[in-house]
Formats: C-alpha cells, sequence, structure tokens
C-alpha cells in the first residue's frame, strides 16, 4: 500500500510515496481540507454543503458534493471504481470520512507532539508542532471557505500552542529554540495581545531589548488603529518587564491577583442524559490544563430544550479547574419582560461581580469592554452568559487573552460568533426516547413507570423529546399521584388542547409562555410565517414550499429569523423543521391570529405547490407518460422549477412523507379532483421506489374521487393504475378484475392507447405466476392498438414484453431480435427506464444462450441506468441476475460482490423474500445451505 501524508497545517496538500497528488479543481480541494479539519472523524453531507455554500446552496449541492467526492476518491486511490469502499475516504455516519492518523496528517501529528510537549515540558517537542505549520490553516482554499470555524478554530490551536511554547522556553531558559516559531505565529495573529507579549518576552530574553520595544511600540499602534484600544494588562506587564534591569526582569508571567467569585446557579439534582453532549463540551478542556487560551463554547436550541441546564451542570464539573472564579450572567435575550439586556449594561455587571468600584466603569461599551478584558487577563475563570439574544450581545463581553472557559446559551445559532471568535458549537435537540424515559424514572420511580410503559411511550412521543414538558408531565404526575399515566397520555393526544395540558402557570417554565419570549422577538413578517407554518402537514418545510405558504418570493430572511429565534431548526441545508410542541403553538396561532379566508388562501397555495412541483418531476422521471390537465397554481404559489431526472427524484424523496400527508389531507376534505391528480403525480415514484402499500392505499383512494367525479377518461385510468398497483402487490386476480373495468370503459371511449396500457398489464399480471403465453397474447395485442395509434413507446414496452415471452417460449432468437427493436425505439426516445428494462430482457436472454460476457455487460448497463431514474427495486434485481451470470461463468468473487451489494439495497427497501433469496445465494457461495438456494431468475417489472 501506498504512503500517504496528507497537510492542512498551511496549503491543503496530499502525496503518495513522495510524489504529490493533483486534487483537480478547488471545490475538491475544499471538499477535502474539510475532512482533514475534522481529522479522521465523520463529516456530514448538510455539513459539508454548509461548508462549501453556507446559507445559500445551489439546488445541485448535494450531488455536487457527491461528484467531488469520487473524483477526490480516484485521485487518491488511482483505479479504485465506483462500487469499491476504498482506503482512505469512505463514507461514515451519514456522510464522509478520511481514514487517517498520526502518522498520514499533519494536524494529528501537532496534535500528538503537543500533547508530549505540554506534559513534559519539552522545547524541543514544541519546537517540532510548531514547524508543521506552513501558514494559516487550509491556507490553498477560498477565502470564503477558509473564514468558516473549523480552519478558525484550527489557528486558534496553533495560536495557543505558540504561548505555550514560549511559556516553556522561558522557564526552561531557553528562549532561543522557539522565538523564530512563535514570532512567525504572532504576525500571523497580530492583535493576539497575550501571544504578542510573549514574543516581547523572548526577544528580551534573548538579549534583544530594542526589538522587544518596538515590537511592542508596533502592536499597541495596531490595537489603537484597528480596535480602538490600548494595550491590556499583559502586554503592558511585558514592556514593563523589559524596562526593568536585568537583575529583576523574571521570565515567567505575574501572576494574577486572587478575586475568587462563585455565581453559577444550583447544580440540578435531576440532571438527566446528554451524555455525548457533555462528552463534547468536556472534550474542548482535554490535554494540558495550563493551556493559555480562551474558550468558546456555544450551546444552542429550541426554547424548553434544556441549554442552561447543561451550561449549569457542565461549569459545576469544571469549577475546580479555574481557581480565580466563575461568573454568572442571564442576558435576558428571551424573557418575560421582553427586555433584552444591554451589552454595556452586561459589561458593567460582570466588572462590578470583579470588585470594579463603579466610579471606576467608564461610560461607553467599547470602554466597559476594555476594561473587562483587562481585568480577565491573566485570570483563570469560567464565565457563564445565559440566554443570549444574539452574537452582538455577547462579543464585548468576551475575554481577550488568559485562561479562561466562556459558555454562552442562546435560541440563536449564535453563528457569527462561531464564524469569527473560534467558538465550538453544541446544539441541543430533543431527548432520545431513552433519555426521556430516564428523566420521568428519576422523577416519578421506577415502580409507577413500569406499571403502564405504553402510556409512558405515548407520553414521550407527545412531548417529542422536550425536557421541559417532560419536566411538567412528571411535576403534574408526582404532585397527583393517583390517575394513572393513561389519563395524562389521553390529555396529551388532543393536539388542540396540549399546550394547555403542558401549562404551569409559571412565566419561566409555562411552555405556552417560553414559546411566546420568541414568538413576541419576532418581526411582523417573520411572525406571521411562523402562523402559517402551522397550515404545512409534514415535520419540515423547505425554503421553496414556505415561500408559496407566505405568498411572497423572499422568505429566506425571515426563516433565518425563525431560525435564530429557535423557533425552526435547519437541520438540512434548505429544509426547516417544526418540533411538534412548536407546531402545535403555530396552529393554535393561526387559528387565534389568521382570519379564515387567509387560512384557506394559505392552504391553496400550499396545495398548489406541490400538486405542480409533483406533475412536474413525475413528467421528468417518465418522460412518455400522458400528463393530467392541472388548473394555473393560485397567485403566490411558486412551484419548484425542477430541471432533470436527478433533481425530481431528490425532490419526490424529501417531500414523499409531505405528499402522503397532503394526500389524505385532500381526500379527507372533499376535494376530489385535486385528490385524483396528486395520487396520479406520486404513482411513478412510489412504483420505482418499492412503496407497495401506499401505491395499492392511494390508487383507491384515487379511485374513490375518480367515481364522484364521474368522468369516465378518469375513472378508467384509476382501474388501470390500481390494477398496476395491485400486480405490483402481487395480487393478479383482483388486479385482472380492475384491468377489465378500464378495458370497458376505453372501449366505450375509443381510445386505442388506453386499451394498449390494459392489454400490457393484463400480460404482465400472467407474466408473474409464469404463464408466458398469455403475457404474450395480450402483449401482441396491445402491439397492434399502439401501431394504430401511432404511440412509439407503448409499442417500445410491448415489443420487449413480446421478445421476453418468446425467449421464455423457447424461441430465444425471436424473441432477442423483438428486444432490440425495443432498445432502438427506448434509445430513440429518450426513455432511459425504458432502455434499461430492455437491457436487462437481453441480458436474461443471452444467459439463457449461455453467452456470460455479454449478458453481464446488458445487466450492468441496467443496473447504471437504474441507478441514475432512482429504481432501487429493479437495480437490485439486475444485479441479482447480474450476479447468476457470474456464477454461472465461475466467478465467485464477483458473483458474491455483487449480489452483497444487492442485499443492501434489498434491506433498505424491506423486501424480505427476494433478499432471503439472494442470503441463500450467499450462503452458497461460503458452503452453508439454506434450502432452495439454486441460481434463480427474477423477472423484472414491466417497463
Amino acid at each position: 500500500m501506498a504512503n500517504m501524508w496528507f497537510t492542512v497545517l498551511g496549503p491543503v496538500r496530499v502525496w503518495r510515496s513522495g510524489v504529490e497528488v493533483d486534487l483537480g479543481a478547488p471545490q475538491q480541494r475544499s471538499v477535502l481540507a474539510l475532512l482533514l479539519a475534522k481529522a479522521g472523524q465523520p463529516v456530514g453531507l448538510a455539513e459539508i454543503v454548509d461548508g462549501l455554500w453556507g446559507e445559500d446552496p445551489p439546488v445541485s449541492a448535494v450531488n455536487a458534493v457527491h461528484r467531488s467526492i469520487g473524483l477526490l476518491r480516484r485521485a487518491l486511490e488511482p483505479g479504485l471504481t465506483s462500487r469499491d469502499p476504498g482506503r482512505w475516504l469512505v463514507r461514515s455516519g451519514g456522510g464522509y470520512r478520511l481514514a487517517v492518523d498520526a502518522g498520514t496528517v499533519d494536524l494529528l501529528t501537532f496534535r500528538a507532539l503537543l500533547g508530549q510537549a505540554r506534559t513534559g515540558g519539552a522545547v524541543p517537542l514544541f519546537e517540532q508542532a510548531l514547524d508543521l505549520w506552513q501558514g494559516p490553516a487550509a491556507g490553498t482554499v477560498p477565502l470564503e471557505i477558509r473564514g468558516r470555524p473549523e480552519f478558525a478554530a484550527l489557528d486558534r490551536e496553533y495560536e495557543a500552542a505558540a504561548r505555550d511554547a514560549a511559556d516553556a522556553a522561558l522557564a526552561a531558559g531557553a528562549p532561543g529554540a522557539v522565538l523564530r516559531a512563535v514570532e512567525l505565529a504572532a504576525d500571523r495573529a497580530p492583535l493576539d495581545e497575550a501571544l504578542q507579549a510573549r514574543v516581547i518576552l523572548l526577544l528580551a530574553a534573548t538579549g534583544q531589548q530594542a526589538a522587544a520595544l518596538h515590537r511592542f511600540d508596533k502592536v499597541r499602534a495596531s490595537l489603537r488603529d484597528d480596535l480602538g484600544i490600548d494595550p491590556g494588562a499583559e502586554l503592558a506587564a511585558a514592556r514593563d518587564r523589559v524596562l526593568q534591569p536585568a537583575t529583576e526582569r523574571t521570565a515567567t508571567r505575574p501572576a494574577p491577583t486572587e478575586r475568587p467569585v462563585a455565581q453559577l446557579p444550583l447544580d440540578p439534582s435531576s440532571f438527566t442524559g446528554r451524555r455525548s453532549e457533555l462528552a463534547a463540551a468536556l472534550s474542548l478542556l482535554a490535554g494540558d490544563a495550563s493551556s493559555s487560551t480562551v474558550v468558546i463554547c456555544a450551546i444552542s436550541g429550541m426554547a424548553g430544550v434544556g441549554k442552561t441546564t447543561l451550561a449549569v451542570h457542565w461549569a459545576h464539573q469544571v469549577a475546580d479547574r479555574y481557581p480565580d472564579g466563575q461568573l454568572y450572567l442571564n442576558l435576558r435575550g428571551f424573557s418575560p419582560a421582553g427586555q433584552v439586556m444591554d451589552p454595556a449594561e452586561a459589561a458593567a455587571r460582570l466588572l462590578e461581580s470583579l470588585g470594579v468600584q463603579p466610579h471606576r466603569i467608564p461610560a461607553g461599551l467599547d470602554a466597559r469592554a476594555g476594561l473587562l478584558r483587562s481585568e480577565l487577563a491573566g485570570r483563570r475563570m469560567l464565565v457563564l452568559l445565559d440566554n443570549a439574544r444574539d452574537t452582538a450581545q455577547v462579543r464585548p463581553l468576551l475575554p481577550g487573552a488568559g485562561t479562561c472557559l466562556v459558555m454562552v446559551t442562546s435560541r440563536d445559532r449564535l453563528a457569527g460568533l462561531i464564524a469569527s471568535d473560534g467558538a465550538t458549537p453544541i446544539t441541543l435537540g430533543g431527548f432520545t426516547p431513552a433519555e426521556a424515559r430516564q428523566l420521568l424514572t428519576r422523577r416519578l420511580g421506577t415502580a409507577r413507570i413500569a406499571a403502564d410503559p405504553d402510556s409512558v411511550d405515548e407520553i414521550i412521543n407527545r412531548c417529542d423529546g422536550l425536557p421541559l414538558a417532560l419536566a411538567i408531565v412528571a411535576a403534574r404526575a408526582a404532585t397527583h399521584p393517583h390517575p394513572p399515566m393513561r389519563d395524562l397520555a389521553a390529555e396529551l393526544r388532543d393536539e388542540s388542547g396540549r399546550l394547555d395540558v403542558l401549562s404551569t402557570g409559571d412565566p419561566d417554565s409555562d411552555v405556552r409562555a417560553v414559546f411566546s419570549w420568541s414568538y413576541h422577538a419576532l418581526t411582523a413578517a417573520a411572525a406571521r410565517l411562523f402562523r402559517l407554518l402551522g397550515v404545512h402537514p409534514g415535520t419540515d418545510i423547505p425554503a421553496a414550499a414556505a415561500a408559496s405558504l407566505a405568498g411572497a418570493g423572499r422568505v429566506r430572511p425571515l426563516l433565518g429569523e425563525l431560525v435564530r429565534a429557535g423557533l425552526v431548526a435547519e437541520h438540512t441545508p434548505g429544509r426547516f423543521a417544526l418540533h411538534d410542541l412548536l407546531r402545535s403553538y403555530a396552529t393554535e396561532l393561526l387559528h387565534i391570529v389568521e382570519p379564515d379566508a387567509d387560512r384557506s388562501a394559505a392552504a391553496a397555495r400550499l396545495r398548489d405547490h406541490y400538486l405542480h412541483t409533483a406533475h412536474r418531476a413525475a413528467l421528468l422521471l417518465a418522460p412518455g407518460r400522458d400528463p393530467v390537465t392541472l388548473a394555473a397554481p393560485e397567485p403566490g404559489a411558486t412551484p419548484e422549477p425542477l430541471a432533470d431526472q436527478v433533481r425530481a427524484l431528490s425532490w419526490f424523496t424529501a417531500e414523499y412523507r409531505v405528499l402522503q400527508a397532503l394526500l389524505a389531507r385532500l381526500a379527507a376534505a372533499g376535494s376530489d379532483l385535486h385528490t385524483w391528480q396528486l395520487a396520479w403525480t406520486l404513482d411513478t415514484f412510489q412504483r420505482r421506489q418499492g412503496h407497495t402499500h401506499d401505491q395499492v392505499a392511494d390508487r383507491r383512494t384515487a379511485l374513490a374521487a375518480a367515481k364522484r367525479l364521474a368522468d369516465p377518461a378518469v375513472l378508467a385510468d384509476s382501474h388501470r393504475d390500481l390494477g398496476h398497483a395491485l400486480t405490483g402487490a402481487d395480487r393478479q386476480e383482483e388486479a385482472r378484475a380492475h384491468f377489465t373495468c378500464a378495458l370497458d370503459g376505453y372501449e366505450d371511449l375509443g381510445d386505442l392507447v388506453g386499451q394498449a396500457h390494459v392489454e400490457r398489464g393484463i400480460g404482465y399480471s400472467y407474466q408473474c405466476g409464469g404463464q408466458h403465453d398469455k403475457l404474450l397474447k395480450h402483449c401482441l395485442r396491445a402491439e397492434e392498438l399502439y401501431r394504430a395509434a401511432g404511440n412509439r413507446l407503448g409499442l417500445a414496452k410491448a415489443l420487449n414484453e413480446i421478445g421476453f415471452a418468446h425467449a421464455c417460449l423457447g424461441e430465444p432468437q425471436v424473441g432477442e431480435a423483438h428486444c432490440e427493436q425495443a432498445l432502438r425505439l427506448f434509445r430513440a426516445l429518450g426513455d432511459r427506464h425504458g432502455e434499461a428494462a430492455c437491457l436487462d430482457r437481453l441480458g436474461a436472454i443471452r444467459h439463457g444462450l449461455h453467452d456470460h460476457p455479454q449478458a453481464a455487460r446488458y445487466y450492468q448497463q441496467a443496473v447504471d441506468l437504474y441507478v441514475g431514474v432512482g429504481d432501487p427495486g429493479e437495480e437490485a434485481a439486475s444485479m441479482i441476475r447480474l450476479g447468476d451470470v457470474h456464477h454461472g461463468a465461475g466467478d465467485t468473487v464477483a458473483a458474491g460482490r455483487v449480489w452483497r451489494s444487492a442485499l443492501g439495497i434489498l434491506g433498505r427497501l424491506g423486501s424480505s423474500a427476494q433478499t432471503e433469496l439472494v442470503r441463500s445465494k450467499l450462503d452458497q457461495l461460503a458452503g452453508v445451505s439454506r434450502g432452495g438456494g439454486a441460481a434463480s431468475r427474477v423477472t423484472p417489472r414491466t417497463a
């Protein structure tokens, strides 16, 4: 295996066996940089998209990332196929991971050396660690990406290492050993006063007093010009030390005056869960306790999710590491009174807590912030800034240097604090079911929870994991011990009254009241959008649908405002989710504030957004399908302009559950035409993705709507579509009954194409039972009808089935000729799904003739096409048959590889029969018979 070396501490580069690897376009280098910054840890797909494009990713963002990953994998490992897992760049946790260690990437080598150096104070190890840095982290990627918090955090590690190296060298009496390296670090961070102070001390310790004083003057000028402040206490103390006689000068920093402050709130005795979040928080402090750096952590999440509880608990666990004290301040960013604390007032309160006399506190914010930094300099303190409104409120309160830990909690994500100040984000979601049960058990006792586990599960589900809601339920149950848990569950079941159940009368702990603090802080437009989100039937909503819902083109700023208020979460780029209880709150406000006409208009816009986008997507997936006629969308509705099959498939996948919920809502409202139309749009996607149960149920709903519409053409189409769905569900007799109804209807209408579709459907229903003579009979009839109607796509499908039937009846040459004719038609029409089905049939015919190489080529082409059009069921079926070909040719390794890939797809689809078939094939390869494992040919669905 080739020796690899990756660098991110400066230019992003890779060497293989001493030869530099061409990483390709800037986007690929940027993706690699994001992976290297995590140093062997998984990076989610959403993180990569956010890292490359921020808050405005293109529609093709996910595809672009996958393409870049593919190109990087081939650059790192030439000759790697698309299906091989690879050694270096691997899938992990819904994203990707670069499988590196301390021997293959400079970042981990740097951290390992630094850990050893800090443990023993070894100056040479500090030298080696700093020498690994060749410039700013990820210095060769575009500036807008290099400004990401991941890279800012790496630069902060470098600066902290330089400070520690200087301290170790001064203590060891070897200042010259690290002088140049620390100077380079200081030149890259000209406003880092603590680092500049150490350079001054190193210069003085090596006899360069003039150079030390010159650097002080230069730094002082920069601070005044760039920040409008004077040097802080630490920098001034370094200058003073240079001016002392050599006999009085000391190499170490003066100890700060002891001013112990202990303001932390009570550590909650009932603290529960949050193990992973607490571990992430504690990991920020891993390493040498004397490391000279300010650590900032931004804990964000929706109202009631437990941000303060986690922060206080964490603060108590680490308080002993900060002997100079712990400060706590509620910034009232979101509060019942709605009075946000001004940053100047906050700075004054912190200064008073540090013992600064009121007459010494200056008037302006900048002056107070400067004095606060001076007071914190040289101290080892913990600062908890609770309930912050935004970054602008927090930034003036941050230490400028020293060894402080700053915790900030907010409903806002504090993106500015993360991007510009190097804060590490910890975003809290709801409790897992296990954590929720643990909370209830701790509050109510094991016996009461065990007595009615089903009701407890329902309570957890209705509270949707929100810790505040669970705590309120636990408090009600504890203060009223006699009513059983099932009564509480029943109260929560009523969505319209759920928030009443979670009411306490205390504005600090009442769920509705706590939500209202965020809601009342919104602008009028954002508040209206939040209310209208109660119309949406799904668990999350894309920005495009939100624009239609609001009837406004520019909705991104409003969604951003809702995110910052903690009322929605952008869980993937461009998609925004509401917690179930916030959805109940939005729905409640919707009916209180919005007039009936406005609610109805919003619902109509949302309906037309989804109906028209789904219609466009359906025609992209099946270009030859006869479209249905839709009325123009409601004014303000802006359907998404999907450009190709890939985007159509992606959109259907993301919106499928929303479309299902919308269909049920339309059917319940008696909107028969829209019900039928929406069900029509879902048919191709459901069939290809294996949603057989949903497809049958939706086609029955559509048939019921069609009967009420009393349109003969719509009724015939509905019977035919239900027949196809039932065939896919292996209910052939019922399917043929509906096909017969459809055929009668099309004959009455004189619709030749409709009749041909039905004949082909009837034929396929017989094929599923192995009755190939009847398949041939009905498909020959379909061929005649398609030719008479001039329908080339239908003719291609009929010819493909006719060819397969001939082959199955012992006439492979005749069958092959028909399939080849069909293939030419599919390619001329640009129907890739039909082309895939035809290639699959040709593969089966060649396999039957023992032409293994050609059969394998046909099947592989079919697999590739099925991947492209998004039909995993047929992809897996063709892969099974491809494995059969490899097995028949004696290539058991290839057969096993293909069957295992098919097994993974079938597992995701939940196809138990085919899963068992493939497992038996794999067991045969391993010499373990499960019975019934003989190689078999699985016939594909009709194209």
